[in-house]
């Protein structure tokens, strides 16, 4: 090996012996920093319940930001004491088991490391040749396995599930008008297009319907019983109606945890009329489709695997790092027919970087994707199944001690089912200004997170409890911080 290309040396070309390279000119140092910030971040994670939960950026963290355009370069140290100094204290707090305000993954170390090297390739997997689009499949085999889909289902990693369930509706919505749709849109239907799904349904199935072109006007929203699980009946009614005023009704959405209280659809009753009435059934699974990983809440599911796709986050309940939102379709050629284009840049071929009859491109919006499967490959491998699902029952577990040890106390009452991982609860003779100064509080004085729900006109708190480092002393602990608040309040109002 030439002494320009061993470690530690870079070698020059270029004008004048200069290197238009932008790697490091000095790997042995850039090594020492890499490894200081690696170290710094495993001990954030490894230390997380000493810090708050949250903290509000500072106004000199907001100012670090506004300045112009750098021309010039700066020293890599200096660069990532900007980072620890402005960015990780004041990250969003998921990784804080008492963060449960949202429903956000806490991520792992193995997944960190996993974006490492995902970063480090730099693959792009939107296509080509590669080993990433066989690990991408993987995982496309293992999660039709999981939720009891047949081979030959296709599969598509995406931002998150917004973005899945709208390529879920694309998908469907060409099934129903054939593949001319692609090209003339909505103008040659000689029948309006409907949907349907839950009144407790996330807002991203309405905006899918938007920016489809269909129009969000054409969803209808079911109604809920007194746990939030949408009716059957009024599902069938509701089809008969707009069949009858000539309406092509062509998409069902059941929900798999519905974002407000966790609650689940009857799915096997939804993907029996979708069934009878020819409709496409699509599951938004974002939030409790990857408990069908846990023996112990997989029959809370059934119906899934009669879908025809579902949107899940591994993202939340799996804990890799964002983002690795999926879409698992049943039928493979439907997936392909909604998005598949011959532009020439794409040809394929027998042999060489070209080859593969089928890329990810095929099957989604984007043509440039990074490599994550990786981190989602790396988690289920290096953690099994076993392990994730007994996690996520976990995390419901805690939910049901969290609602025990409120509904024990005299100032809270719990304002909903408690389906999975989500507790929902009002405070007696609150004012809605209170329960929101309460959220807004707890969640500035870093102790937790919560957040606020509006359930039948009320203004509840809401904790979703997804961090797989949550524990029973976790959830006493916020307990006595709202027994705490609330006395404090009381004294207030006494002094």
């Amino acid at each position: 090996m030439s002494p320009a290309v061993k470690r530690g040396h870079a070698p020059a070309s270029g004008a004048a012996g200069t290197s238009a390279s932008l790697d490091p000119a000095n790997w042995e140092q850039f090594r020492e920093i890499a490894h200081g910030i690696l170290d710094d971040m495993i001990d954030h994670i490894e230390t997380i319940r000493q810090r708050p939960v949250w903290q509000r950026p500072t106004d000199e963290v907001r100012e670090r930001f506004t300045r112009p355009l750098p021309n010039d370069p700066r020293d890599l140290s200096d660069v990532l004491d900007d980072v620890r100094t402005h960015i990780m204290p004041f990250a969003t707090g998921n990784l804080h088991p008492l963060f449960m305000g949202w429903v956000h993954g806490a991520g792992t170390p193995i997944g960190m490391v996993a974006e490492i090297v995902a970063s480090g390739l730099n693959m792009n997997c939107g296509g080509r040749d590669h080993a990433g689009l066989a690990v991408e499949q993987q995982i496309v085999r293992w999660i039709g396995e999981a939720l009891g889909y047949p081979d030959g289902a296709s599969g598509l990693f995406l931002t998150g599930s917004s973005m899945a369930n709208f390529v879920a509706l694309t998908i469907a919505r060409t099934e129903a008008l054939g593949q001319s749709v692609r090209e003339t849109g909505l103008r040659n239907c000689d029948r309006e297009l409907v949907a349907y799904a839950s009144a407790e349904a996330h807002s991203c199935i309405a905006q899918a319907m938007q920016l489809s072109g269909i129009g969000s006007a054409n969803l209808r929203a079911i109604a809920v019983d007194g746990a939030g699980r949408m009716l059957p009946g009024a599902l069938q009614a509701t089809i008969e109606e707009d069949r009858a005023k000539g309406l092509l009704p062509f998409l069902v959405v059941g929900t798999a945890g519905t974002v407000n209280t966790g609650a689940i659809d009857p799915l096997a009753e939804i993907a029996e009329i979708a069934f009878r009435q020819n409709l496409w059934f699509h599951v938004d699974g974002a939030i409790g489709a990857l408990a069908m990983l846990s023996d112990s809440m997989r029959g809370l599911f059934k119906g899934i695997e009669k879908s025809a796709s579902v949107a899940l986050d591994f993202h939340k309940w799996g804990q890799v790092p964002y983002d690795a939102g999926f879409l698992l379709v049943r039928d493979g050629d439907a997936h392909k027919r909604a998005f598949a284009q011959p532009a020439a840049y794409l040809q394929r071929a027998d042999r060489g970087l070209a080859a593969g009859e089928t890329w990810p491109c095929d099957l989604g919006p984007d043509l440039s994707r990074g490599f994550r499967a990786l981190k989602t490959w790396m988690t289920i491998e290096a953690l099994g199944t076993d392990r994730i699902g007994n996690s996520i029952a976990h995390t419901c577990m805690l939910a049901r001690h969290l609602a025990e040890r409120l509904e024990c106390h005299s100032a809270f009452e719990v304002k909903a089912p408690v389906a999975l991982n989500i507790v929902c609860f009002g405070i007696r003779g609150a004012t809605f200004e209170f329960v929101r100064n309460l959220v807004l509080d707890l969640q500035e004085s870093g102790l937790a997170a919560p957040s606020w729900t509006t359930l039948d006109g009320e203004l509840v708190v809401r904790c979703a409890i997804v961090n797989h480092r949550t524990t029973v002393a976790d959830i006493d602990r916020f307990v006595d911080t709202l027994d705490r608040y609330l006395a404090d309040k009381a004294t207030e109002r006494g002094a």
